[in-house]
């Protein structure tokens, strides 16, 4: 049978006096008091420490070994000890990778509901990416309707220059007769007269199909087909009237028999345009309406950008992560930001050219090799090296400092046997010296150049902590950093209001259920106001608190000893009484929840008040009163007790200091 009470006798750890009280089990409990007067020696270095020693003791004794040994309380008997979870006032932790959505967990449901039910967009184009299997392909190309003519084509080149005689050879003798040229349906055996130095599109008429009862079949060989000579990708020409004529109710556009063999009987090698074999993976499909071509239906088996010719890789929850290499932007480790050169340090005095060290902690001369380095940078962009800094263009300083990209420069150096010309990219002044620093063995020397350097965001990801393919995955026209951007308050509106397909809402249910849950914890314990990604080394003790606070709520254990430290500290006035709900709830769940605390509405919501004094230090030790509300206020030796029923209280002052 459950014990009814939590019973401590002889507690005497620090300055407590051989404290014997019995506390009521599943009761929000605050220990108040004067400061020193013993309460968190009783709460955390007695009740909590005596909690951990048993939890430890349980274990096996290979796992003790790596927890070490802890120290039991100095108490005679303490019995009906739940399980004990202390949150202290102390911060969370200074590690850079810890925020808000970290700590509450609510980051991993974030990355699970963005993974399955968010839709990707391309990196470059910004256009959304679908996916969908090749079953929902053919059901989406019968939804076209009934009586539609169809042309099937496989493209095979995409914006490549030249004649490609050997593809319409090869296409020929694999039995295919017809294929869109640059928009332009057109035999195989014509000659294309194609432009060498012209990009041409290229696509092969699979087959010629009429939408009509019993054709699904003869559909889903001519999309299987297609993804595969394509590489993954289908396009689906809605022709017009003359068109249809030409065709549609015959027999396959390859020639080929129902088993996909060549009338040799020679089964498909199922090689792709360049020789490649396929990968045999089993890829996604993805659609989306093509811009360039009135009446066609792009559709691709890879997770790729029909329009970019991008290929991504399908979304996961790691993917969403900047604590993993999946998904953290690799030029700052997912930290957002990064230790770099700033401009304004390193350039002090504008009025020097870039020869006479413009850029300070280039340090020493610029040597020949050097030299004509910068000259082939210079005479590419057309400018001067001996220009003062502030009269380069934009173009100019970015070049110098930031390189060229992959730009090719040549660059020319003379030597007594003449000129030697040769071809790089330039990666700029700030690489070079990203460099020596690096290989800086001397403290002094990392030292000078730390002097040119401050924590700046991160180029590529903006801050952002992911890559560029989980920045362009949006859900409820949001993306992931964009939520966690907003307030507590503000993702808990967004997220109650999302609107989600039918399929989507099936999947996201119970992500979406413990995101909801989770954000109005935090909205109940009066954190609405902070960010998702706010880093933990930026709270308050007092936020920290409140967010473990929320972090416990939302595990749902039962049958727990919580112990709190001051969770009001910090907290506005007109959010306590949210506080003091999520305390009852803990409660109301079947839990112990004991609280040290001054606040005034703290006591009175209590079940039960135990008060320790008289005074602080040596004067203290003693439990003076213990009891309801009612039981406190009658307490002749409780100073609490005193101030609670009116009977002392602390005037407010007729006259306030002026603070100048």
């Amino acid at each position: 049978m459950e014990p009814e009470e939590i019973v401590v006798k002889g507690a005497r750890v620090h300055n407590l006096r051989s404290v014997n009280v019995r506390l009521p089990r599943n009761r929000l409990i605050c220990l108040t008091g004067v400061s020193g007067s013993g309460k968190s020696s009783f709460a955390f270095d007695t009740l909590h420490a005596e909690g951990q020693r048993r939890y430890i003791e349980s274990l096996s004794s290979y796992a003790r070994q790596f927890m070490g040994q802890m120290t039991k309380p100095d108490v005679d008997l303490i019995t009906g000890l739940s399980p004990t979870i202390s949150i202290q006032q102390k911060s969370t932790g200074w590690n850079p990778r810890s925020t808000v959505a970290t700590v509450t967990q609510l980051h991993d449901f974030l990355r699970v509901l963005y993974a399955r039910v968010g839709v990707q967009h391309c990196t470059e184009c910004g256009k959304p990416i679908s996916a969908q299997t090749r079953e929902q392909i053919v059901a989406q190309i019968l939804a076209i309707g009934d009586g539609a003519s169809l042309l099937m084509l496989a493209p095979v080149i995409r914006q490549q220059k030249g004649e490609h005689r050997d593809l319409f050879e090869e296409m020929l003798g694999r039995g295919f007769a017809r294929a869109r040229v640059d928009g332009r349906v057109m035999l195989l055996s014509e000659d294309a007269q194609l432009g060498r130095h012209i990009r041409h599109n290229i696509e092969i008429v699979v087959d010629r199909i009429t939408l009509k009862p019993g054709v699904r079949s003869r559909l889903t060989e001519a999309v299987e087909m297609a993804l595969n000579l394509g590489d993954g990708t289908v396009i689906v020409h809605i022709a017009d009237t003359d068109e249809g004529k030409k065709g549609g109710s015959g027999k396959p556009e390859t020639g080929k028999t129902p088993t996909g063999k060549t009338p040799t009987g020679k089964p498909e090698t199922g090689k792709t345009p360049t020789g490649k074999t396929p990968t045999g993976k089993d890829r996604r499909t993805t659609a989306s309406r093509a811009g360039k071509q009135q009446g066609d239906l792009l559709l691709s088996s890879h997770y790729a950008c029909v329009q970019c010719n991008k290929s991504f890789e399908p979304p996961s929850p790691q993917m969403f992560s900047f604590n993993s290499p999946s998904g953290m932007c690799l030029s700052c480790d997912g930290m957002g930001t990064r230790f770099d050169f700033d401009p304004n340090l390193m350039i002090t005095h504008p009025r020097k050219s870039f020869m006479n060290l413009a850029i300070e902690p280039m340090r020493t001369k610029i040597g020949k090799w050097r030299k004509h380095i910068y000259q082939g940078v210079a005479k590419a962009l057309d400018f001067d090296l001996r220009t003062p800094w502030k009269d380069l263009t934009d173009e100019a300083q970015q070049a110098l400092l930031y390189g060229t990209g992959d730009r090719h420069i040549t660059f020319e150096w003379r030597w007594s046997g003449g000129l030697w010309r040769h071809g790089d990219t330039f990666a700029g002044v700030v690489a070079e010296l990203h460099d020596k620093y690096r290989k800086a063995g001397s403290t002094m020397v990392r030292a000078y150049y730390e002097k040119y350097m401050r924590k700046t965001d991160c180029a590529d990801c903006g801050g952002l902590r992911i890559n560029k393919q989980a920045q362009a995955v949006i859900l409820g026209g949001r993306t992931l950093p964009e939520v966690l951007a907003i307030s507590i308050g503000e993702a808990s509106e967004f997220f109650a209001a999302i609107e989600l397909t039918k399929t989507q809402r099936i999947i996201a249910e119970e992500a979406l259920k413990e995101i909801r849950n989770r954000l109005s914890f935090l909205n109940d314990v009066g954190l609405h106001y902070l960010s998702l990604d706010r880093t933990a080394p930026t709270l308050s003790g007092g936020e920290s608190q409140r967010i473990r606070l929320a972090s416990q709520i939302g595990s749902g254990l039962v049958g727990v000893l919580y112990i709190l430290d001051e969770p009001s500290i910090g907290l506005h006035a007109r959010d306590n009484q949210r506080l003091l709900d999520s305390l009852k709830r803990l409660r109301d769940m079947g839990n112990t929840v004991v609280v040290v605390e001054h606040d005034e509405e703290t006591m009175r919501a209590a079940d039960e008040i135990v008060d320790f004094g008289p005074g602080p230090g040596v004067r203290g030790g003693h439990v003076v009163a213990r009891g309801t509300l009612a039981e406190i206020k009658t307490a002749k030796r409780s100073v609490t007790g005193r101030y609670l029923s009116g009977k002392e209280s602390i005037e407010i002052p007729k006259r306030r200091r002026v603070v100048r």
